[in-house]
């Protein structure tokens, strides 16, 4: 926007300069011209009175000598009954040009090697016309035409510099608070709620400015009371969950009494987390720092006895590979264990009983795969699946869980794919990465749309062919099968 201010300011002011300075110059240039010739006029006028007086030749030259001599002025009288034509100073012009202008009576110009000649007809006393021949040198032509066209031609570049540097000044005026203005709208939207912009500068963008510290003020206060509103719904949580613990603990002794002990135990840790969240206005899945992070294996394993009692009681098969060795990722405990009882959940809700599942991890030089797969029926639009709020399309499927495991993949750079298993139903696939990549700002699907556009067909989820990676892949689909 400055320079284009500048641009426009450049070009008006140079098209202004130029329709003003290319006439002025010619004007001058003509001026300069015309005094030339009207000295040269007076000059032949002044030898005028001594022609009409006397044609003597010695008092003649001297005339013309204290006339004009600087200026090479001539004399031609032509000849009369009594005497011969006389020819003073120096003829520069044709005679038929002299001849033309003595039989015409007028005064004409004429041009000549190294300038021009003024030729002025006198009327004698015998009746004859005599013509004075007045030489006007070029270089008295152009005298000062070139200094005025240089003070000119200064003058216009010094309008020029001073209107783009006046531009240029209007232009930051008007810029910097522009860009202030994108600069607060890019940190407010990456989460920087104090930002701030200050209401200065010309006064639309003042009302912007304006504008815009009052909509980052209002989403403040609506996140505080979503927060609010969040931690309240879940505290009324507590009531049935006490409830429900009582209960529980009612039930005796048994693997079943001691699952739903456990269950209510985590679902009481789940509100608590939930409500510190709300309350401090944390995210609920962050990457870890440099050094912390949680072994995966480990979580898996621990997830595992919880569901595999559950797998028991419904007859479902099960598997699991890769987790007979520490596999550490940048991701906190809880949320790769909520991740993962998210998808294991989806397993047990969505498909029959007796249907089997299974959940592989891989470590990699830079990422680590986790596959929960199934052989139910799958999910006909994984699309779909993946938007928050919209889920598989069966009953109690909202695409929370799976929106949660998206969010625990992108916080580490990776992504999460969904598609058909070697068992016949839905496979997850989540790629964690290792090395500290940025997050994926851009939304799911757009994630999904670049890293399709990087894989071969026949090859879900392959990140390149030759890499760590595509061997990783390659391990895991030759080696997904039940016992």
């Amino acid at each position: 926007m400055r320079w284009a201010l500048v641009k426009v300011c450049l070009a008006v002011t140079a098209m202004v300069v130029v329709a003003f300075a290319v006439p002025l110059g010619l004007v001058v240039k003509e001026m300069a011209r015309d005094r030339a010739f009207s000295n040269a006029e007076r000059e032949a006028a002044a030898v005028a009175p001594a022609l009409s007086i006397t044609t003597d030749r010695d008092k003649l030259e001297r005339v013309v000598a204290s006339a004009g001599a600087d200026r090479g002025m001539a004399v031609h009288i032509p000849a009369s009954a009594g005497g011969a034509a006389v020819d003073i100073g120096q003829q520069r012009a044709a005679g038929r040009d002299i001849a033309t202008v003595r039989k015409l009576g007028r005064a004409s110009t004429t041009g000549v090697a190294g300038g021009s000649t003024l030729l002025q007809p006198v009327a004698l006393g015998s009746g004859a016309i005599a013509v004075v021949e007045v030489y006007v040198p070029e270089s008295e032509v152009t005298h000062g035409v070139f200094t005025a066209w240089a003070v000119l031609a200064a003058v216009g570049l010094a309008l020029i510099v001073g209107s783009v540097a006046v531009a240029d000044r209007l232009g930051v005026r008007m810029v910097r608070p522009a860009r202030r203005l994108v600069e607060g709208a890019h940190e407010l939207g990456e989460g920087k709620l104090g930002s701030r912009v200050p209401e200065d500068g010309p006064t639309e963008l003042r009302l912007a400015a304006a504008a815009f510290n009052s909509m980052a003020d209002q989403v403040v206060q609506l996140l505080a009371n979503e927060r609010e509103l969040a931690a309240d719904l879940s505290h009324r949580l507590r009531t049935p969950l006490t409830v429900l613990r009582l209960n529980a603990a009612s039930l005796g002794d048994g693997p079943a009494a001691e699952q739903t002990r456990a269950a209510v135990a985590q679902l009481e840790r789940e509100v608590d987390t939930i409500i510190r969240t709300a309350r401090e206005a944390k995210p609920q899945t962050a990457t870890a720092g440099p050094g912390a992070g949680c072994d995966a294996a480990e979580v898996v394993r621990e997830r595992m006895g919880f569901w595999s009692a559950l797998a028991e009681d419904e007859g479902r098969k099960w598997r699991v590979a890769g987790v007979d060795r520490p596999v550490r990722i940048p991701v906190a405990r809880a949320d790769l264990a909520a991740a993962l009882d998210a998808l294991l959940g989806n397993v047990f809700r969505h498909t029959a009983e007796g249907t089997a599942f299974a959940v592989d991890v891989h470590n990699g030089d830079d990422a680590v795969i986790m596959l929960v797969s199934d052989a139910g029926q799958g999910i006909r639009d994984p699309e779909s699946a993946m938007a928050r709020g919209r889920g598989s399309g069966t009953a109690g499927s909202t695409g929370l869980g799976l929106d949660i495991v998206r969010r625990l993949a992108e916080s580490t750079g990776g992504d999460v794919r969904i598609g058909s298993s070697v068992l016949g139903g839905t496979e997850v696939r989540i790629w964690i990465q290792l090395d500290g990549g940025t997050p994926e700002r851009k939304g799911h699907r757009g994630s999904m749309r670049r890293r399709r556009s990087r894989r071969q067909p026949g090859e879900p989820g392959r990140r390149g062919s030759g890499g760590p990676a595509g061997k990783l892949v390659s391990t895991f689909n030759r080696s997904r099968s039940l016992p």
